[in-house]
């Protein structure tokens, strides 16, 4: 039998890397390997050398093996493993998983691992056979194991490795917790021989009605009939698949539209003559009309909130649909509309569940601060984490943005360039949204702002962190203050602001070095004050929701490794700069 190999696969200097994984994992037939995986514990990186994968036993009496998995400690998947051992708490290295697992082939299907996400870097390897490797801690990936999977029991082997690199992304300095490990959810999958591997299925640029979007199958059998049907509208639509296996779509209904306010979701049924996937979609059109951000076709002002995908109450990274609902509970107490995921593509779960109630998502790539845009490796790189986040969330109608970097500097050596190239892929991969570029460089001086980057140009918002009053002082009346925006005609969204406070701290309230929550409360009500001397503005996003941990911060008295400038204490406490962001909301 002839194994078809994904399109996405691909080999680089030798090594096979991992495919792009299928999407709409949760309604595939599927096998979960999740729970208790036998771990090896490897700080120095000598797994490598000994070849841990191969789980060698002695042959003689006078032989040993240094490594074993037997008798030593299990990890739950997912899970950061970093909060499930105190001896891992700050690790920066690799740690082996294994887990046995029992499969029967079935005539005529075909079976894939599923990964959700590993951080940083994963090598994965079955029955002592490396299937390949994937680099990115955000965003999922699979392996075929048809024809290497026996009939019984089989082995998998992952080794993990959350290590800084330089030409990583992000590389080597960024404020938040480096979780490592398997942190998001493993499965078996099973196909047909011919699936549907993928299928954009959204409103067109500016249509309120009008569809316009594709089916793709893989396998050998391209040549098929594909149906999209909407039951509840009574609408079925027929296409052709073309030699790659690609069909368009086109069509219109008279659609109830997505809302914050009316969250609506349709059963969407894709069905080839092969297999059949079912998919929960909404319908809405997001754009920008000269200074206005229009959701269909009304004017929206951004009520949004920062965030990390960690539960603050377990100092863990988030995964399950509880530990999301903390965070989205959190976001919609305060009034928001929209959550921006920074700084890196969140788990599927998370949009999901914000969708479901009316929240908008800001989906953002890890391009974030010194990055080495000239390593030749980096844009490919790039590339690949953004094909992977668009792949899994462009059929998700409350994602409205996609991010494409962070505080990256136009004089870094081919910043510009790779960033420039990486829109124009974006836009030809997803014209529908809004695509951003965060910018930090601006220019403070005389009450003054002087906003200007190359990347403006390419960017829907002028989307910018500025942290007045806490970085830097006020140098002048906030309601005085003058803006120079080099695109005055386009919407200008606040992305970052803010200062830090520990909960209950006491001080004198005008003094910084205290970290009170009174001199916090004072930078916000100063920055809503100036929002109003602000040209075209479209919104406002705070960082962040709840204090999070990051071992840069090294105040031992208030921050004690945590960023202080949550509206809420990572025990879930409001401070009163909460109560002035959530009157800002309620009048907005």
């Amino acid at each position: 039998m002839r194994i078809p190999v994904l399109l996405t696969a691909i080999v680089l200097t030798g090594n096979l890397l991992a495919q792009t994984a299928m999407i709409n994992i949760d309604n595939r037939n599927t096998t979960s390997l999740n729970g208790s995986w036998q771990v090896i514990l490897d700080p120095t990186g000598a797994g490598d050398y000994r070849q841990v994968w191969q789980e060698r036993k002695a042959q003689s009496k006078t032989e040993f093996v240094e490594y074993s998995f037997d008798g030593g400690p299990y990890l739950q998947v997912p899970g950061d493993f970093n909060s499930q051992r105190c001896d891992l708490t700050n690790l920066e290295g690799t740690v082996w998983y294994k887990k046995p697992f029992t499969h029967v082939a079935r005539e005529g299907k075909r079976t894939f691992v599923y990964f959700g996400a590993v951080n940083h870097k994963a090598d994965v390897y079955l029955n002592g056979e490396k299937l390949g490797s994937h680099e990115g801690g955000f965003t999922p990936f699979q392996f075929e194991l048809t024809g290497k999977v026996t009939n019984g029991t089989n082995t998998l082997i992952v080794r993990a490795n959350n290590s800084r690199q330089g030409n990583a992304l992000p590389g080597y300095g960024y404020d938040w917790f480096n979780y490592g490990g398997i942190t998001r959810d493993v499965y078996l999958v099973e196909t047909s021989q011919t699936f549907i591997h993928d299928y954009f299925i959204q409103l067109k640029k500016g249509s309120l009605n009008s569809v316009e979007g594709w089916v793709k199958l893989n396998g050998n059998n391209l040549s098929q009939e594909v149906v999209v049907e909407i039951p509840e509208l009574k609408l079925k639509h027929r296409s052709k698949t073309d030699a790659t296996g690609k069909a368009k779509l086109e069509f219109k209904s008279n659609f109830e539209l997505w809302s914050p306010t009316q969250p609506k979701l349709y059963t969407v049924v894709i069905s080839s003559e092969t297999d059949q996937v079912t998919d929960e979609i909404g319908f809405r059109c997001i754009e920008v009309e000269g200074n206005k951000v229009l959701l269909n076709k009304q004017p929206l002002f951004l009520k949004a909130v920062n965030m990390h995908e960690e539960n603050p109450y377990k100092a863990a990274r988030a995964f399950s649909s509880g530990d999301n609902q903390i965070l989205l509970n959190a976001a919609k107490d305060l009034g928001c509309n929209l959550l921006r995921l920074s700084h890196y593509p969140y788990n599927e779960k998370m949009i999901k569940q914000a969708e479901k109630m009316g929240m908008m998502v800001w989906s953002e790539l890890p391009i974030y601060q010194h990055i080495e845009f000239s390593d030749s490796t980096v844009p490919c790189k790039m590339e690949t984490m953004l094909n992977e986040m668009l792949t899994r969330d462009k059929n998700r109608c409350g994602v409205v943005v996609w991010s494409l970097s962070n505080e990256t500097y136009p004089d870094t050596p081919n910043r510009n360039k790779a960033l420039i190239d990486l829109t124009q892929k974006c836009k030809a991969l997803d014209s529908t949204r809004l695509i951003v570029h965060v910018i930090n460089t601006q220019g403070y001086s005389n009450n003054t702002f002087n906003v200007w980057d190359p990347l403006y140009n390419y960017s829907d918002l002028i989307a910018l962190n500025e942290y007045i009053g806490w970085y830097i002082p006020w140098k002048g009346k906030p309601s005085e203050t003058n803006w120079n925006i080099a695109f005055p005609d386009k919407p200008v969204f606040i992305s970052e602001f803010g200062g830090e406070a520990l909960y209950g701290s006491k001080g004198p309230t005008d003094e910084a070095a205290y970290w009170t929550e009174e001199y916090q409360a004072n930078i916000y009500k100063d920055q809503i004050e100036m929002f109003t001397t602000i040209p075209n503005l479209c919104g406002v996003c705070p960082w962040l929701l709840f204090d999070y941990r990051s071992l840069g911060r090294m105040n031992q008295l208030y921050q004690n490794g945590y960023n202080r400038k949550g509206l809420l204490s990572e025990k879930g406490q409001k401070k009163k700069a909460w109560y002035v962001m959530n009157e800002y909301f309620n009048e907005n």
